[in-house]
C-alpha cells in the first residue's frame, strides 16, 4: 500500500510544511519526514530511501534546483517543485534538472496531497511482480526498454531516466502509433485528474527525445502531431544478416 511510502518535504517555510504534514497525515499517510534547508536535506535522501519528495525551489543555503542536481547523483525518486512562479523558466529547469513535475504557490494543501496520492499510488501499480511468466521487453534494435528493471538501453550503453521519464518511455512503448494529447499523457503518466500543464509533457517528452537519439529538429520516434498530439513510432529493428 502507498500510504506508508517515504516522503521528503523541504521548505524554509515551516507553516507550509506544518499544514502538509497535518493534511498527509488525515490521508493516512505515515512516513513523512521534512527538511528546512538544503544541507539537512541532502544528508536525509543519502540515509534513507524516500519514495518521494517535495522540494520548494527558493531555500536559505541554496536553489531547490542546486539540491535536485545532487540528489539526482544517488536517487531518482520522483520530485515535485514548488514555486512561486510558473514562468517557462523555472519550470524548464525544474524538469531539466531532473524534477518531475511542479505546483506553483500559492497552492491548496489538498491538491498537493492528491498530486502525490496519484504518483505513489502509479508506482505500487508499476512495481514489477514476481510471475512465472517471460518479462515484457521492449527490443527497438538501436535501443531497449525493460520495464521489469527500469532501464533503458541506447546503442549498448545504460541510460539513467529520472521515475517519470521511464513511465513515460514505457506507456508509449504500450501504445505504439496512437496518438496522444498532452492532457491525456498527463492524466496517464503524472496525475489522472488531470492537475498540472502541458508544460511538464513537452519537456519531458524533449528529453527523452535526446536520450533516445531522436532528432529533436526533425524527431523520427516521438513525432508532434500538430494540433493533435503526440505519436511514438517503433523503430524498425534490423535483421543481423
Amino acid at each position: 500500500m502507498y500510504h506508508n511510502k517515504k516522503i521528503l518535504l523541504v521548505d524554509d517555510e515551516a507553516g507550509l510544511i506544518d499544514m502538509l504534514k497535518i493534511t498527509l497525515t488525515k490521508e493516512r499517510f505515515t512516513n513523512i519526514s521534512s527538511a528546512y534547508n538544503g544541507k539537512d536535506a541532502l544528508e536525509l535522501v543519502r540515509n534513507n530511501d524516500f519514495d518521494l519528495m517535495l522540494l520548494d525551489v527558493m531555500l536559505p543555503d541554496m536553489t531547490g534546483f542546486e539540491l535536485c542536481t545532487q540528489i539526482r547523483q544517488f536517487s531518482y525518486a520522483p520530485i515535485i517543485f514548488l514555486t512561486s512562479c510558473a514562468g517557462d523558466l523555472d519550470v524548464v529547469t525544474g524538469l531539466a534538472v531532473g524534477g518531475d513535475d511542479y505546483i506553483t504557490k500559492p497552492y491548496n494543501p489538498l491538491e498537493v496531497v492528491a498530486r502525490i496520492t496519484a504518483i505513489l499510488r502509479r508506482q505500487t501499480q508499476y512495481a514489477p511482480v514476481a510471475s512465472a511468466a517471460m518479462p515484457v521487453t521492449y527490443d527497438y534494435g538501436k535501443f531497449n526498454v525493460n520495464p521489469d528493471t527500469a532501464t533503458l538501453t541506447v546503442d549498448g550503453n545504460e541510460i539513467e531516466c529520472t521515475a517519470k521519464e521511464f513511465e513515460l518511455l514505457c506507456f508509449f512503448c504500450k501504445n505504439p502509433n496512437h496518438i496522444f494529447t498532452a492532457t491525456q499523457l498527463y492524466e496517464s503518466v503524472w496525475d489522472p485528474m488531470g492537475f498540472g500543464d502541458e508544460k511538464t509533457v513537452t519537456i519531458h517528452i524533449s528529453k527523452l527525445r535526446k536520450k533516445l537519439g531522436d532528432d529533436t529538429k526533425n524527431p523520427s520516434i516521438i513525432l508532434n502531431m500538430r494540433g493533435l498530439g503526440y505519436k511514438f513510432i517503433p523503430p524498425v529493428k534490423e535483421e543481423n544478416r
